[in-house]
């Protein structure tokens, strides 16, 4: 059963949090994470339903944002709920609208769950730089998705590469990790020089981008992009002396998996869903090195330079930081 908080606090929805753990019977729950969700209004259901349908693998304090920046008074409205649809932990929808919508931050510190990791997800759209985002700042972690950009994913790709800090990470990316276990693992069986590759995808596809980055830093040949109709991905070709490496998934579900001297094998490929794909990332919550050498690789084929790359002329914001600073903000939130 969910409790509705209107005009509320940040401390009335912790006091709220711990009033739902008390009549649940569990006092002290095992939550892993807190997952700070950043979305709106319309695609927040959705976002939610996926977070809880993660926290079946990753039991966490859900904190779903949903920002209203228009010109009236500032205000917090809440939603509280322990367990039920389909999720293990906590859940707060909480919508902040006028001047405190700017300052989201100091909602969302006093509700993190204490000596844990913070992850921060924006379904839709992300900021350019989620590190310097004031909640992006408050996670180890960062999950984008340039997927759901649509006619500027490419592009949008490019921002997140451009702007790349260790904990980054976009779910177009991780659409990949089939794709590339399949091609490192062709690479076992016939250990060949590779001369050339071919990437086929639907046109502004960040996943065709990125393993078009990640071939090229690995192999360090000359990677052709073509476009096909879709559904996503749809053909890997990397040509050797002794013939093509391929992988071709035509439909998105099945894919034809061919290796010289071999015979055609069919492998089940299909298109994940989010939820799969959220539930990986939340496997592992340090910096993915080979996402980041492949971003940079992306960075230098576009011809962009990384802000990784740029000297630094002071210090980063950090996270500890960054909570040091927000604290004032989140006395104002507890007290309004």
């Amino acid at each position: 059963m969910a409790i509705e908080l209107t005009d509320t606090t940040a401390s009335e929805i912790a006091a709220a949090l711990l009033t739902e753990r008390r009549k649940a019977g569990s006092p002290a729950m095992g939550m892993v994470l807190t997952l700070v969700v950043v979305t709106d209004e319309g695609d927040h259901y959705d976002a939610i339903k996926v977070a809880k349908s993660v926290s079946r693998e990753h039991p966490s304090r859900i904190l779903g944002i949903i920002r209203r920046p228009n010109r009236g008074a500032a205000s917090l409205h809440a939603e509280v709920s322990i367990g039920g649809s389909g999720s293990s932990g906590e859940t707060v929808i909480a919508r902040l609208s006028g001047e405190l919508a700017r300052h989201s931050e100091s909602v969302v510190l006093p509700l993190l769950l204490p000596d844990s990791p913070v992850v921060a997800w924006w379904p839709r759209k992300a900021p350019d730089d989620p590190a310097e985002d004031p909640i992006g700042a408050l996670a180890q972690r960062r999950i984008t998705d340039c997927a759901a950009s649509g006619t500027t994913a490419s592009k949008t790709l490019l921002t997140q590469a451009v702007n790349y800090s260790p904990g980054n990470t976009d779910l177009s990316w991780t659409r990949l990790t089939p794709w590339r276990a399949l091609l490192a693992a062709a690479l076992d069986q016939y250990p060949a020089r590779i001369r050339s590759g071919r990437v086929e995808a639907e046109r502004n596809n960040p996943s065709a981008d990125l393993l078009i980055a990640w071939l090229w830093s690995r192999l360090r040949v000359d990677v052709e992009r073509t476009f096909s109709k879709g559904p996503g991905l749809t053909s890997v070709v990397l040509s050797t002396g002794g013939g093509d490496i391929e992988i071709c998934r035509p439909g998105g579900r099945l894919a034809h998996f061919t290796i010289p001297n071999s015979p055609n094998r069919p492998v089940a490929l299909k298109r994940r869903e989010t939820a799969e794909l959220l539930a990986e990332e939340l496997r592992r919550l340090d910096p993915d090195d080979v996402y980041a050498d492949t971003v940079h690789a992306l960075c230098r084929l576009a011809g962009k330079t990384a802000k990784a790359d740029v000297p630094q002329t002071g210090k980063r914001r950090t996270s500890t930081s960054t909570r040091a600073q927000t604290a004032k903000h989140s006395q104002t939130a507890s007290s309004r």
